[in-house]
Protein backbone atom coordinates (compact mmCIF):
# COMPACT_ATOMS: atom_id res chain seq x y z
CA UNK A 1 0.00 0.00 0.00
CA UNK A 2 2.35 2.56 1.06
CA UNK A 3 5.17 1.89 -2.24
CA UNK A 4 1.48 2.73 -4.41
CA UNK A 5 0.88 5.51 -2.39
CA UNK A 6 4.35 6.75 -3.45
CA UNK A 7 3.96 5.76 -7.00
CA UNK A 8 0.80 7.92 -6.88
CA UNK A 9 2.45 10.90 -5.35
CA UNK A 10 5.63 10.32 -7.75
CA UNK A 11 3.21 10.18 -11.32
CA UNK A 12 0.62 13.35 -9.95
CA UNK A 13 4.21 15.15 -9.15
CA UNK A 14 5.69 14.08 -12.69
CA UNK A 15 2.36 15.54 -14.43
CA UNK A 16 2.29 18.80 -12.31
CA UNK A 17 6.08 19.39 -13.50
CA UNK A 18 5.20 18.59 -16.70
CA UNK A 19 2.31 21.66 -17.04
CA UNK A 20 4.22 23.36 -15.58
CA UNK A 21 7.04 23.57 -18.15
CA UNK A 22 4.31 23.78 -20.39
CA UNK A 23 3.43 27.17 -18.99
CA UNK A 24 6.99 28.74 -18.20
CA UNK A 25 8.19 27.70 -21.70
CA UNK A 26 5.03 29.88 -23.53
CA UNK A 27 6.46 32.37 -25.67
CA UNK A 28 4.92 35.33 -27.31
CA UNK A 29 5.90 37.38 -30.31
CA UNK A 30 6.63 40.92 -30.01
CA UNK A 31 7.73 43.78 -32.33
CA UNK A 32 10.47 45.70 -31.30
CA UNK A 33 12.51 47.88 -33.06
CA UNK A 34 16.54 46.92 -33.82
CA UNK A 35 19.43 49.10 -33.63
CA UNK A 36 18.67 50.60 -36.93
CA UNK A 37 15.41 51.37 -36.03
CA UNK A 38 13.89 49.00 -38.18
CA UNK A 39 10.69 46.81 -36.83
CA UNK A 40 11.77 43.00 -36.19
CA UNK A 41 10.05 40.08 -34.36
CA UNK A 42 11.14 38.76 -31.36
CA UNK A 43 9.87 35.96 -28.81
CA UNK A 44 9.81 37.13 -25.45
CA UNK A 45 8.42 34.52 -22.39
CA UNK A 46 5.50 35.24 -21.38
CA UNK A 47 6.27 34.40 -17.56
CA UNK A 48 9.46 36.42 -16.17
CA UNK A 49 11.93 33.35 -14.80
CA UNK A 50 12.79 34.81 -11.54
CA UNK A 51 8.54 34.29 -10.71
CA UNK A 52 8.16 31.12 -12.21
CA UNK A 53 11.00 29.76 -10.02
CA UNK A 54 9.47 31.52 -7.12
CA UNK A 55 6.34 30.27 -7.31
CA UNK A 56 5.29 27.40 -9.81
CA UNK A 57 8.92 25.81 -9.69
CA UNK A 58 8.50 25.63 -6.03
CA UNK A 59 5.37 24.37 -6.05
CA UNK A 60 6.09 21.72 -8.54
CA UNK A 61 8.92 20.34 -6.24
CA UNK A 62 7.35 20.31 -2.84
CA UNK A 63 3.95 19.30 -4.52
CA UNK A 64 5.25 15.50 -3.15
CA UNK A 65 5.26 17.17 0.49
CA UNK A 66 2.14 18.94 0.37
CA UNK A 67 0.04 16.05 -0.86
CA UNK A 68 1.40 14.31 1.64
CA UNK A 69 0.70 17.29 4.54
CA UNK A 70 -2.49 17.91 2.95
CA UNK A 71 -3.56 14.48 3.17
CA UNK A 72 -1.88 13.68 6.97
CA UNK A 73 -4.05 16.57 7.71
CA UNK A 74 -7.43 15.50 6.10
CA UNK A 75 -7.55 12.10 7.76
CA UNK A 76 -6.69 13.71 11.11
CA UNK A 77 -8.92 16.38 11.18
CA UNK A 78 -10.62 15.82 14.60
CA UNK A 79 -7.08 14.74 15.79
CA UNK A 80 -3.89 15.95 17.17
CA UNK A 81 -2.13 16.45 13.99
CA UNK A 82 1.25 14.88 13.43
CA UNK A 83 4.80 16.33 13.09
CA UNK A 84 4.95 14.80 8.87
CA UNK A 85 3.74 18.15 7.26
CA UNK A 86 6.37 20.48 9.22
CA UNK A 87 9.04 17.61 9.13
CA UNK A 88 8.75 17.01 5.78
CA UNK A 89 8.81 20.69 4.90
CA UNK A 90 11.81 21.64 6.53
CA UNK A 91 13.87 18.37 5.73
CA UNK A 92 12.85 19.10 1.83
CA UNK A 93 14.11 22.09 2.15
CA UNK A 94 17.02 22.10 4.18
CA UNK A 95 17.92 18.91 1.39
CA UNK A 96 17.56 21.07 -1.88
CA UNK A 97 19.18 24.19 -0.05
CA UNK A 98 22.15 21.84 1.23
CA UNK A 99 22.53 18.78 -0.53
CA UNK A 100 20.84 19.73 -4.49
CA UNK A 101 23.38 22.95 -3.88
CA UNK A 102 26.42 21.05 -3.35
CA UNK A 103 26.01 18.71 -5.49
CA UNK A 104 25.41 20.88 -8.33
CA UNK A 105 28.35 22.73 -7.73
CA UNK A 106 30.04 19.86 -7.54
CA UNK A 107 28.95 18.62 -10.81
CA UNK A 108 29.69 21.77 -13.21
CA UNK A 109 33.05 21.80 -13.93
CA UNK A 110 33.18 24.75 -15.83
CA UNK A 111 33.13 28.26 -13.78
CA UNK A 112 29.33 29.64 -13.69
CA UNK A 113 28.47 33.11 -12.14
CA UNK A 114 25.46 34.99 -10.71
CA UNK A 115 23.94 36.96 -13.34
CA UNK A 116 21.64 38.49 -10.90
CA UNK A 117 23.13 38.78 -7.55
CA UNK A 118 19.98 41.06 -6.42
CA UNK A 119 17.46 38.06 -6.73
CA UNK A 120 20.44 35.67 -5.32
CA UNK A 121 21.03 37.95 -1.68
CA UNK A 122 16.91 38.77 -1.71
CA UNK A 123 16.42 34.67 -2.08
CA UNK A 124 19.17 33.92 0.27
CA UNK A 125 17.39 36.76 2.83
CA UNK A 126 14.65 35.43 2.43
CA UNK A 127 15.07 31.39 2.68
CA UNK A 128 17.19 32.23 6.47
CA UNK A 129 14.45 34.31 7.85
CA UNK A 130 12.28 31.64 6.50
CA UNK A 131 13.68 29.17 9.18
CA UNK A 132 14.30 31.64 11.72
CA UNK A 133 10.62 32.30 11.53
CA UNK A 134 9.25 28.74 11.63
CA UNK A 135 11.30 28.29 13.96
CA UNK A 136 9.66 31.30 16.37
CA UNK A 137 6.46 30.23 15.34
CA UNK A 138 6.58 26.32 16.18
CA UNK A 139 8.48 26.91 19.43
CA UNK A 140 8.27 30.41 20.56
CA UNK A 141 4.86 32.20 19.67
CA UNK A 142 2.74 29.54 19.41
CA UNK A 143 4.63 26.19 20.91
CA UNK A 144 3.42 22.85 18.67
CA UNK A 145 0.88 25.26 16.99
CA UNK A 146 0.18 27.31 13.86
CA UNK A 147 -2.40 30.12 14.44
CA UNK A 148 -4.36 31.81 11.62
CA UNK A 149 -3.09 35.17 12.20
CA UNK A 150 0.64 33.34 11.72
CA UNK A 151 0.11 31.38 8.13
CA UNK A 152 -1.25 34.49 6.83
CA UNK A 153 1.36 36.47 7.69
CA UNK A 154 3.92 33.78 6.09
CA UNK A 155 1.94 33.66 2.84
CA UNK A 156 2.56 37.36 3.59
CA UNK A 157 6.34 37.15 3.64
CA UNK A 158 6.00 34.97 0.59
CA UNK A 159 4.14 37.74 -1.34
CA UNK A 160 7.28 40.48 -0.25
CA UNK A 161 10.01 38.05 -1.79
CA UNK A 162 7.97 37.66 -4.81
CA UNK A 163 7.48 41.18 -5.26
CA UNK A 164 11.12 41.96 -3.97
CA UNK A 165 13.11 39.79 -6.34
CA UNK A 166 10.73 40.94 -8.90
CA UNK A 167 12.05 44.73 -8.52
CA UNK A 168 16.15 43.19 -7.93
CA UNK A 169 14.87 41.04 -11.66
CA UNK A 170 14.29 44.12 -13.36
CA UNK A 171 16.75 46.30 -11.80
CA UNK A 172 19.23 43.60 -12.94
CA UNK A 173 17.71 43.48 -16.35
CA UNK A 174 17.81 47.60 -16.49
CA UNK A 175 21.63 47.37 -15.55
CA UNK A 176 22.49 44.59 -18.53
CA UNK A 177 20.55 46.56 -20.90
CA UNK A 178 22.15 49.56 -20.11
CA UNK A 179 25.57 48.00 -20.59
CA UNK A 180 24.66 46.09 -24.03
CA UNK A 181 24.04 49.85 -24.75
CA UNK A 182 27.22 51.30 -24.12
Amino acid sequence: VLFYLFLGIALVSDIFMEAIEVITSKMETVIVPDADGNMISVDKPVWNATIANLTLMALGSSAPEIILSVLDTVTKLEETPSELGPQAIVGSAAFNLLVISAVSIVSVTEVKYILSLGVFVITAIFSTFAYVWFFLVLTVISPGRVELWEAGLTLGFMLVLVICAFAADKASERSLNKEDKK
